[in-house]
C-alpha cells in the first residue's frame, strides 16, 4: 500500500490548510486511517484518526481546530486544519494498518508564521 500525503504550504497564523492523503488501493479495506505529525527535533505525534464508521478522534492540541474525514470512494483521506498556530508546524504524515503491517505517507511539510 503506497500513501501520498499533499496539500502541505506555508501560511499565517490564524489561516487554513487541507491535507490529502491518497492511497494506492480502497481505504475501505482500513479499519482506522490516521495523521500525525513532527516537528524539527521533536518526536513524531498523534494527531487524528477517522474510523471506517466515519468516528473521528483528535490529539487535544487540535480538537475543535482540525476535522479528518475520509472519502471511501476517492480512496483518499482529508485533515482540514483551521485557526493555524506557529506550534502546528512539523511534517504531516498519513498511516494506516492492514493485516498487522504498518504503512506511512512521505509526508508534506506545513509552516505556520507567527
Amino acid at each position: 500500500v503506497q500513501l501520498q500525503a499533499s496539500g502541505g504550504g506555508l501560511v499565517q497564523a490564524g489561516g487554513s490548510l487541507r491535507l490529502s492523503c491518497a492511497a494506492s488501493k480502497t481505504i475501505s479495506s482500513f479499519n482506522y486511517m490516521r495523521w500525525h505529525r513532527q516537528a524539527p527535533g521533536e518526536r513524531r505525534e498523534w494527531v487524528a484518526t477517522v474510523g471506517s464508521g466515519v468516528t473521528t478522534s483528535y490529539a487535544n492540541s487540535v480538537k475543535g481546530r482540525f476535522t479528518v474525514s475520509r472519502d471511501n470512494a476517492k480512496n483518499t483521506v482529508y485533515l482540514q486544519m483551521n485557526s493555524l498556530k506557529p506550534e502546528d508546524t512539523a511534517v504531516y504524515y498519513c498511516n494506516t494498518d492492514l493485516r498487522g503491517q504498518s504503512f506511512w505517507g512521505q509526508g508534506t511539510q506545513v509552516t505556520v508564521s507567527s
